[in-house]
């Protein structure tokens, strides 16, 4: 049988929280390097595909093929450890602290990055024949959503700041069920599918991934978008960030701890009226 009761795949969020915690800082930044690239390359596909159709639904239709390829390699995603990691500290396993905690976070940041980075350098090469003539018009379409995600929200101040937050929030909200629904299941079509959804709403919603940006932002510098670095981490990448920990940690890593793996005392359940004692 495929199916992984929930009882089970939170001690299996647990373990994974705790192995990557122990995991050696060349692993780490590897399997996170590579996470980013591949997503990356998700996101320039789907992008093109929207460009090259007209038909956004297609392109998040078709994202998925990135977080499930990732996924199955064992590669980590910022947004991943986010979730996972933190369950093995509140679970008091041996050895894990709020500073290796920090170190995977930092860690796993620095190699989606990278990863993310190279991918927005090859692209550009790509649709400006190595810098030589105007992006084509996916290299356009990847400029006006750098734009759009900035000095639009700036636009409109507090709200639009209210806005990116809670975009993230939902946005981790969904990676990470497609996480850790990819453990409900030990075949690999059962991963696949249960993945495929949260990861195909998420894109299609328009929310903010801060991996995924790592790759739109740097392409619209590189290709012209009108906004500047300092309007990608500000107006960006850092509310992005915070708001993919606080969705992902919040509305999925505590939500299936505390009710798999710290349930609540069950009530007592009343006795039928035949099996009451009389009373003397």
């Amino acid at each position: 049988m495929s199916y992984v009761p929930p009882a089970d795949f939170v001690t299996k969020m647990i373990d994974a929280g705790e192995a990557k915690v122990f995991m050696s800082t060349r692993d780490t930044l590897i399997r996170a390097f590579m996470a980013g690239a591949i997503l990356a390359l998700a996101a320039a596909f789907a992008v093109t595909v929207t460009v090259q159709t007209g038909q956004p639904l297609l392109g998040a239709v078709l994202f998925p093929v990135g977080f499930c390829l990732l996924y199955l390699l064992g590669f980590d995603l910022l947004t991943g450890v986010f979730t996972l990691v933190p369950l093995a500290l509140i679970d008091k396993r041996p050895g894990v602290t709020v500073r290796s905690m920090l170190r995977n976070w930092g860690l796993v940041f620095t190699g989606n990055f990278a990863g993310a980075f190279l991918v927005a350098v090859l692209m550009a090469i790509i649709v400006t024949y190595g810098f030589s003539v105007p992006p084509d018009e996916v290299g356009q379409r990847i400029g006006e959503i750098g734009e759009g995600r900035t000095v639009g929200y700036a636009e409109f101040g507090a709200a639009g700041m209210l806005t990116l937050f809670v975009r993230a929030v939902l946005c981790n909200w969904m990676v990470s069920t497609g996480v850790v629904a990819a453990m409900m299941s030990t075949s690999v079509s059962g991963k696949v599918i249960a993945m495929w959804m949260p990861i195909m709403l998420f894109f299609y919603m328009g929310f903010e991934h801060s991996i995924v940006n790592m790759f739109l932002f740097p392409s619209g510098l590189l290709l012209g978008g009108d906004f500047s670095l300092m309007d990608y981490l500000v107006w960006n990448e850092i509310p992005t960030v915070l708001g993919n920990l606080v969705g992902g940690l919040t509305f999925v890593g505590l939500t299936l701890y505390a009710t798999h793996a710290r349930t609540g005392a069950s009530r007592a359940r009343p006795v039928p009226q035949e099996e009451r004692v009389p009373v003397a």
